[in-house]
């Protein structure tokens, strides 16, 4: 059976998309739902404007991913982190990543786009790539330092320590 899409379906289509399913996935989700109706030619010439304005949406969206990923290349984001033995206290997660990156280049980013199989606990350096948009993927490297105590321990005699005077606690 032959329907019209009137809203993005998953592996499916667009709207304006005229797509053939079974004739009990139209019936019994597709048109109750509001995703899908008859292709008539009304409803044909009405979703070609949508699906026009889809489009020219869906290649601005490409052509800021494809912007972004030049930037984001190469690009080295920093982490400062107390560690000991090269192990993190708290370590790098995917939502820190996308935060960082939404602050220095203004672009929204869902944590589910940093492609880490687990946080980044240790010190060093570790690529990352960001799924950008469709096969947009661009590498970002990110560097985790050991947060230093020395700063801390020289500022403390002139009594405006940061409150970090357990730091030395620790050890």
């Amino acid at each position: 059976m032959q329907v019209l899409l009137t809203q993005t379906v998953e592996k499916l289509g667009e709207p304006g998309d005229i797509v053939d399913v079974a004739p009990g996935y139209a019936r019994n989700y597709l048109i109750p739902k509001g995703l899908a109706v008859e292709p008539t030619p009304h409803n044909i010439e009405r979703f070609r404007k949508v699906r026009e304005q889809r489009m020219e949406e869906l290649k601005a969206r490409e052509q800021r991913a494809q912007e972004l990923k030049e930037k984001l290349d190469g690009y080295v984001l920093t982490f400062v982190r107390k560690a000991h033995d090269d192990k993190l206290y708290s370590s790098v997660r995917p939502e820190e990543i996308a935060s960082h990156i939404e602050e220095k280049f203004g672009f929204e980013l869902e944590k589910g786009r940093v492609q880490l199989e687990n946080p980044i606990d240790t010190l060093g350096k570790h690529p990352v790539k960001i799924s950008l948009y469709k096969d947009i993927v661009a590498e970002v490297v990110v560097e985790v330092k050991e947060e230093s105590a020395e700063p801390a321990e020289a500022s403390e005699p002139s009594g405006e320590g940061d409150g970090g005077g357990d730091a030395g606690a620790e050890e």
